[in-house]
């Protein structure tokens, strides 16, 4: 993790390479054309579906809503692609919780190597078979229902295996974006859907300018103030970084003297980019989900209805929603701060280099010195995120501009922080490419 000064490539270079490199055009052309293959994909509908009335129905749910731009429109138009890739977040989420619990998955992760990583991510494909079969029924049985004339066991059984087989054909797409193309295949799934749903949202809020006189012209213009903000802060927060400094012992190689080398050691402020937000949204959404299908069973126990109102009361923009939000961001921020970064192991590999951090003892003292920091920053990263999803709420609420809502800092955030992730990638096989000139011409 300890890393040299370098040049960053500038983006004329970046440019070039993306149109001359064969490799990194080849990737560039892979993406391209797999992300627009699951966005036509959504467009494919279920039949036997009163979508007019249903997309009607579904319009004032702020639950569906969120959803409707997670999954790029695929909710309100049900097509087979309706699920995205919600079902392999959870599933994400669900194994990467069970790794932190589980010692035997533990063992996998941090000590069989490349194996291991294919075992956790094998069983993480079958769970998210599991979680969207569950899925799929859920919303055919307690969604669909009123809308689909042909209601019956065999409606279920088909719809339910659209939906399913949807899902995973999506999962698998990620991850050959991932293996073969530019970027995070599930995050510039999540990112290219949430881009799809801009235009309408655009088109919405400037007519509600124009129907609303100068009163609403100056209440979008705060609104749009508050989001370049958000966004100029985002990019900040995501590139900021503690530089620790290391000094390298002098070391003799048979008749060579290397002397004294200074470098560092990069601590992000933000660890987790974009998934703690993404992680904490995907829990939220289920009970809010769960409750929506409830609510259509008039013949529930004291139980289900005492579920259905604490869920009704995590409504996006309610005050219970927020604080359990924020509680859920400081969660995942510190639990993938703690699986990106292990202190521990950053202090052994600098005490077997002969290097260590000015004025701090190796072995014990630079570990906790080192988890110390990391708890500083992730603790101040979480509060950033945090106010990052929650002060865009007060102030649509504020300038009663509603035109945005569901759009939030929430997906403003996942746009920045993919962006700024998939530039990096592309940077880095541009640096990768340089050097291989270098040793060409050597």
């Amino acid at each position: 993790m300890v890393v040299s000064r370098d040049k960053t490539p500038s983006a004329q270079e970046t440019f070039l390479q993306m149109a001359q490199a064969a490799g990194l055009r080849g990737r560039l052309l892979i993406t391209i054309a797999l992300l627009i293959l699951v966005r036509l994909g959504i467009f494919i509908p279920i039949p036997g579906i009163d979508r007019q009335a249903f997309t009607a129905a579904i319009s004032n749910s702020p639950v569906l809503g969120f959803l409707d731009i997670f999954t790029g429109g695929g909710i309100s138009t049900i097509g087979i692609f309706a699920l995205g890739i919600l079902p392999y977040i959870n599933a994400s989420i669900i194994l990467q919780l069970l790794t932190a619990a589980v010692p035997a998955l533990e063992d996998l992760q941090k000590n069989e190597g490349e194996a291991g990583r294919r075992k956790i991510s094998q069983y993480t494909r079958y769970v998210a078979v599991g979680w969207a079969i569950i899925q799929s029924i859920g919303l055919t049985v307690g969604l669909l229902r009123p809308y689909a004339p042909t209601y019956g066991p065999v409606f279920i059984v088909q719809t339910t295996l659209a939906l399913t087989a949807g899902s995973l054909f999506v999962m698998w797409i990620s991850e050959l974006i991932t293996e073969r193309g530019i970027g995070n295949g599930a995050s510039l799934l999540i990112f290219v859907n949430i881009v799809a749903t801009l235009p309408k949202t655009l088109g919405n809020t400037i007519d509600y300018a124009q129907t609303g006189g100068r009163e609403a012209i100056a209440q979008v213009v705060i609104l749009l103030l508050v989001f370049l903000v958000m966004i100029v802060s985002i990019v900040f927060v995501q590139e900021g970084t503690r530089r620790i400094p290391i000094i390298s012992a002098r070391r003799q190689v048979g008749k060579r003297l290397y002397r004294e080398r200074t470098s560092y050691l990069p601590l992000r402020l933000n660890q987790g980019g974009v998934m703690p937000i993404i992680f904490a949204s995907a829990v939220l959404i289920l009970p809010s989900s769960l409750a929506g299908f409830l609510n259509n069973n008039k013949d529930l126990s004291s139980v289900g209805q005492v579920f259905v109102q604490i869920a009704n009361s995590l409504q996006p923009g309610t005050w219970t929603y927020t604080i359990v939000y924020s509680v859920l961001i400081f969660f995942f921020s510190y639990f993938y701060a703690s699986l990106i970064v292990n202190p521990e192991d950053i202090s052994k590999n600098l005490k077997k280099m002969g290097s260590s951090i000015p004025g701090i003892r190796p072995g014990k003292k630079t570990e906790e010195y080192l988890e110390g920091v990391l708890n500083r920053l992730t603790f101040l990263g979480a509060i950033f995120l945090s106010a990052v999803a929650i002060i865009p709420v007060f102030v649509e609420n504020a300038t009663g501009v509603t035109t945005f809502r569901g759009l939030g800092a929430t997906s403003l955030l996942i746009l920045v922080g993919v962006a700024i992730d998939t530039a990096k990638q592309i940077q880095t096989y541009v640096i990768s490419q340089r050097y291989e000139g270098m040793i060409k011409q050597d």
